[in-house]
């Protein structure tokens, strides 16, 4: 089988998944150093999707870094089952998240209009955890795909 780009086991799969990681870690923080965000469902479930995904991509980043230390291959249908459904499942919730998030801070900004009317609200930081959000979400939507495509290949 012809080895594809973010494959679990492989360097790209790993850099793949620290960088999931990373970015789901950033959109936590900056959400979490808004003040105020408590107040919004969608932040909050913002906050939870990327808790999901730190936590399920540091998980395979450990199992890669084991794989590729003790230069084992992960092609087994039953792990690569597991994969697909662990990823479809966090890019649907980190999406979710991230649209809905991105809804409640293009209304508050731009429909609204309270982020000029109440200075103390973190609109930027509100903006930056989403786009945060999304690029997490697209770094998902890429290991999801080649997921699936292992799977049918196995």
């Amino acid at each position: 089988m012809k080895e594809l780009l973010g494959s679990p086991g492989t360097v790209s799969g790993l850099t793949l998944r620290i960088g999931q990681c990373l970015f789901a870690s950033a959109s936590i923080g900056v959400m979490v150093s808004a003040l105020g965000f408590s107040s919004y469902t969608a932040f909050c479930y913002l906050i939870a999707s990327m808790g999901l995904q730190v936590l399920w991509s540091f998980g395979l980043a450990c199992l890669d870094v084991y794989a590729l230390r003790i230069k084992r291959d992960l092609h087994n249908p039953v792990l690569v089952s597991l994969f697909v459904v662990g990823d479809w499942v966090t890019a649907t919730l980190s999406l979710a998240a991230a649209c809905s998030s991105a809804g409640i801070a293009v209304l508050y900004a731009r429909d609204l209009h309270f982020c000029k009317a109440q200075m103390h609200l973190p609109c930027n930081r509100f903006q930056l955890s989403v786009a945060l959000a999304f690029v997490t979400w697209f770094l998902i939507a890429i290991s999801s795909h080649v997921m699936f495509w292992i799977l049918a290949s196995v």
